[in-house]
């Protein structure tokens, strides 16, 4: 007997379906908005889902891959009132098992009920597959997760697979995971990148060539296929594999043999292919430039990684696991980044994605220079300046003026503006007293690793630490912040 959720705002139909999934045996369950649906599944762990798309607190569709990532991940069927074939791929590629258009009859919301249960009681008898450890991909949002998945189910199988994404988002990294936790992993991974080939010589580079069988080819080359018997062919960038090339490998793809360029005899290999590209070969197919039959081909099992603004979460983990990669295990102190500065980063849209976060770190590791806690002030500027840009351009937009006073109200027209001097003073006496209150927390009032962390002398730091009354007077006692208000 299984748990069936029902969220839907209409009543009618919420008792139509808890109806109908009762007479079959099994439990109804029913929520109204999507608030009480989370608070049914945290409490209940239904093992089937039915949502609405249109409710009174969100969209079903947006809250789908949350639900399918949470404990019990239940399948999900989308039902609505408001059928859309955006809306119907949207559903299909986070994880629906079904998309149902209202109205229609009950018995044909019921038959993918069946369907699903016999498929969730049967994944659950098998083990589901999983990478090997090691694999080196980080993150666990739902978007991640339902990937992670994917490629776990392509590794335990023989079947090629297709991965796009972004510049940046993983895309070999998936690809040296599937091949690691495949049966093909004590052999060669050989990576061919589409967009080094010469034109001119793609044909040998990818098929090889026996001597003299042009100019220049002075001896026989064993081609990039070849090497890839028993293990993995990785087209890193497949969309720039030249067009006369495309033709010969779709052959290859469909016998897994060629001929080498001057070769009498065809030559078989046992290879599984990955493909990857961050281009849209759909469109290329429309403007000629791939053939439409490879790519069929190419997308027997897709993996579509998200780009890493989509990946809520997954910042902090990445950074984690950076920094404890590059960090000398010897090392007394471990370097953390602070909450202020990883607060910039979730900030950023990052547009080189996981490539362009982990370089940013490396970056801010240079600008430290040893400190042991990585601050703002250690981004690069261009990144800060973006980020500032923004911001303030966001403030304006939204018709919200900065504040002006130095005590963190905005000024009410121009009576309220100070003169400069004056102004400057107010703001750098406030930032002054917010640094060093923080970092007398951070040290726990130890003056010596408080300079240290500051870049300040002893005498300095004592200084502006009486400046700004953080100091005690009692002889012998550690100072101890006042923190401002």
């Amino acid at each position: 007997m299984a748990k069936i959720l029902v969220v839907d705002d209409d009543e009618l139909i919420r008792e139509l379906l808890a109806d109908a999934v009762g007479r079959r045996g099994h439990t109804p369950l029913c929520a109204g908005t999507l608030g009480e649906a989370r608070r049914i599944l945290a409490r209940e762990e239904p093992d089937l889902v039915y949502m609405d798309v249109r409710l009174p607190d969100g969209s079903g569709i947006a809250a789908l891959e949350e639900i399918r990532a949470s404990a019990c991940a239940p399948e999900v069927i989308i039902i609505t009132g408001q059928g859309d074939p955006d809306g119907a791929e949207l559903a299909l590629r986070c994880g629906a098992w079904d998309y149902i258009e209202k109205p229609t009859s009950v018995d044909r919301m019921v038959l993918p009920l069946l369907r699903a249960l016999a498929f969730r009681e049967e994944k659950q008898r098998r083990h589901a597959p999983t990478l090997a450890a090691g694999s080196g991909i980080v993150g666990t949002s739902p978007k991640m997760a339902a990937c992670l998945a994917r490629a776990a189910m392509a590794a335990a199988s023989r079947v090629d697979v297709f991965i796009s994404g972004e510049t940046g988002t993983g895309k070999e990294v998936f690809a040296q995971a599937i091949h690691q936790s495949s049966c093909r992993a004590k052999s060669r991974f050989v990576v061919v990148d589409c967009t080094t080939l010469p034109g001119n010589l793609a044909e040998s580079e990818l098929f090889g060539h026996e001597r003299g069988s042009f100019t220049g080819a002075s001896r026989r080359q064993t081609g990039l296929i070849q090497q890839a018997d028993g293990g993995t062919l990785f087209l890193d960038e497949v969309g720039e594999l030249p067009l006369s090339v495309q033709a010969k490998f779709l052959r290859v793809l469909q016998e897994r043999r060629f001929r080498p360029l001057g070769g009498e005899a065809e030559i078989k290999s046992d290879f599984r292919l990955v493909a990857a590209t961050n281009r849209d070969l759909s469109a290329m197919v429309r403007r000629g430039e791939f053939r439409d039959d490879l790519l069929y081909r190419l997308r027997a099992f897709r993996i579509e990684l998200p780009p890493l603004r989509e990946r809520e979460g997954d910042i902090q983990a990445l950074v984690q696991a950076h920094l404890a990669k590059v960090q000398d295990p010897l090392a007394k102190d471990a370097v953390e980044a602070s909450p202020d500065y990883m607060d910039l980063l979730k900030a950023h849209d990052w547009p080189g994605n996981v490539r362009e976060l982990l370089q940013t770190v490396d970056m801010s590791l240079v600008s430290a220079h040893g400190d042991h806690v990585l601050l703002p002030q250690h981004l690069p500027l261009d990144l800060r300046v973006r980020l500032l840009r923004r911001s303030v351009t966001d403030r304006a937009e939204a018709g919200q003026e900065p504040a002006l006073d130095g005590d963190g109200e905005a000024a009410e027209g121009a009576e309220a503006l100070k003169p400069w001097r004056e102004h400057r003073s107010r703001v750098l006496d406030k930032a002054e007293r917010a640094y060093f209150s923080a970092l007398f927390l951070r040290t726990n009032g130890d003056v010596a690793r408080a300079a240290n962390l500051s870049g300040l002398k002893s005498a300095r730091l004592y200084e502006l630490l009486a400046k700004h009354g953080l100091l005690r007077p009692k002889r012998g006692q550690a100072p101890i912040p006042e923190f401002p208000e």
